[in-house]
């Protein structure tokens, strides 16, 4: 009897003890969650700055040969491998059919086989999520490397080309004022004067300057347009596929689609009023009159949407050696 006692006594003890344990456990696991969790919107600084973030900077795509991707010396009996990193350092998320690559300036008689045009593939852009955007890599191969007979290097230049269509929209916000050559006892909100936007609008082409004049209940706005990376820019409606070859016209080049709206007026006219603008020096200028609203000065959102091409490409060296 008293040994059947002191077993279930026992037995006792140690469920209270591992009760005890999993409680403790389950606790220490709601405080660590309940610390590590952050609430949609209890954070906005960070937030906000996480936004400008994403939709600043001037760069789009980037691509770069990795390193030793091809090597900078191939004897012709090894494999041609090229490998290359593609970067969407944009806000503009991309799809396959948005953006190609393209290698060219070897002899395709020397290194066959090589499939030269190829889809960067989905790269999503820059967002809150990821201050960095996306990326993906793309070989390029050949395993038949000929050097014709009494050759005994070769050395291109290999030229990457890539093409992509991109967009960007910038968002000033502009003070406009209808009544601001009336006399008036009102204390106005705010003033309208030219807005300078620097650092880009997450693209390699925006806006830079936006200058404000008001006529009467009509505002007149000078949008001033940049390309502000390395490459050239291409009409959206330009042959991206094969960009790297000589299938670009003259008025594929310089060209792009802009839309311009405001919430707090009403659209008057644009000009150029086709709602294209060709750069010259890698900048254009955009005029836009609007009907504003009210009867007093306030602040509004100027929405600039800009569609467009672009064309870009890096270069490396290699040699190619006569196996001994």
């Amino acid at each position: 009897m008293l040994i059947e006692k002191k077993g279930r006594n026992t037995n006792n003890f140690n469920f209270c003890k591992i009760f005890i344990i999993i409680a403790l456990i389950s606790i220490s696991i709601f405080a660590l969650s309940s610390c590590s969790m952050v609430p949609a919107g209890e954070n906005p600084t960070e937030t906000s700055a996480s936004l400008t973030q994403a939709h600043s900077g001037t760069q789009g795509v980037e691509a770069k040969f990795i390193t030793n991707y091809p090597p900078s010396k191939i004897y012709d009996v090894n494999d041609f491998i090229a490998l290359v990193e593609v970067e969407n350092k944009g806000s503009y998320d991309l799809d396959s059919s948005d953006c190609y690559l393209q290698i060219t300036g070897f002899d395709s008689d020397i290194i066959r086989g090589v499939d030269y045009i190829q889809s960067c593939g989905d790269i999503d852009g820059k967002s809150v999520y990821n201050l960095d955007g996306g990326y993906n890599q793309i070989e390029y191969e050949s395993s038949n490397i000929d050097l014709p007979t009494g050759m005994y290097e070769y050395s291109p230049n290999l030229n990457l080309v890539w093409c992509y269509n991109y967009q960007t929209v910038a968002s000033p916000t502009v003070c406009v004022d209808p009544l601001l050559y009336q006399v008036t006892s009102e204390q106005k909100s705010c003033t309208p004067q030219s807005v300078s936007l620097g650092g880009g609008q997450g693209g390699p082409v925006g806006v830079s300057y936006v200058g404000v004049e008001m006529t009467g209940d009509t505002a007149i706005f000078e949008i001033t347009i940049n390309n502000h990376g390395s490459g050239s820019v291409l009409s959206p409606y330009a042959d991206i596929v094969n960009c790297g070859e000589a299938t670009l016209e003259y008025s594929d080049m310089d060209h792009l689609n802009y839309y311009v709206e405001m919430t707090g007026g009403s659209l008057i006219k644009c000009t150029p009023s086709d709602w294209e603008l060709r750069l010259n020096n890698e900048a254009g200028k955009i005029i836009c009159s609007f009907d504003i609203d009210g009867a007093s000065a306030f602040e509004t959102p100027l929405l600039i949407t800009l569609d467009y091409g672009y064309i870009d490409n890096t270069q490396k060296s290699v040699q190619i050696i006569e196996t001994p």
